[in-house]
């Protein structure tokens, strides 16, 4: 980022659903925070805690955490305030929220796309499900985006956490999901080494084009 924001300290899980609870809308925790939903189990430390939202329900964040600070990080990485009531176009997808100023941030805001139902990419229009199985609900009653969701965005550049992430969740991978996630790892970024740790068909790897799950 162009600024020099304080350090993260990210809200409690349990503290963000329990403000998210109260938005009249679809939300998700994301990140490796859902990777450890997914699991039932701590996998490693985190820096931030994110909560995906719908484009089209973004002003549910500005209600949901009313009285905080809400700056919008606009390409290619400026933190700019979003105002309230303001709609923050496609090309913006990162939100930074923190209670008050000079205090560190607490929750980021993701938003995603969303046309007729489906969830969109937007990194890919050809990979895409219907919103209503987007994410699942964790045992305490949480919302979570799905992990092969979670980790087709985590393929575009690997970390080392990512990688983590990959090897904790993927032994709960049913076939659906690692044919899912092969085919938009594979039509979006091309031959990638996490394709060949999904064990799939040679068949369905070979596709280039997912449909929705």
């Amino acid at each position: 980022m162009t600024t020099d924001p304080p350090a993260w300290v990210p809200a409690p899980l349990a503290e963000v659903a329990d403000l998210f609870s109260r938005a009249r809308c679809a939300w998700w925790i994301a990140g490796g925070h859902a990777i450890e939903l997914a699991v039932g189990h701590a996998v490693r430390a985190h820096d931030d805690i994110d909560v995906l939202l719908l484009r089209e329900d973004q002003h549910a964040a500005q209600q949901v955490l009313a009285g905080w600070e809400w700056w919008a990080a606009d390409p290619p990485g400026k933190l700019r305030p979003w105002l309230p009531g303001e709609y923050l176009p496609m090309g913006v997808h990162d939100i930074w929220c923190r209670p008050e100023p000079g205090t560190p941030w607490r929750i980021q805001i993701m938003l995603d796309e969303a046309q007729d139902g489906l969830w969109v990419s937007r990194r890919d229009t050809a990979v895409h499900r219907p919103v209503a199985e987007l994410g699942a609900i964790s045992t305490d009653g949480i919302p979570y985006l799905r992990p092969e969701v979670q980790l087709y965005y985590k393929a575009k550049n690997p970390r080392p956490k990512d990688d983590t992430d990959l090897a904790a969740v993927l032994p709960t991978l049913g076939p659906a999901q690692r044919i899912w996630l092969a085919e938009a790892i594979l039509g979006t970024y091309g031959d990638h080494p996490w394709v060949h740790r999904l064990d799939v068909p040679n068949s369905a790897s070979a596709a280039a084009t997912p449909t929705t799950s």
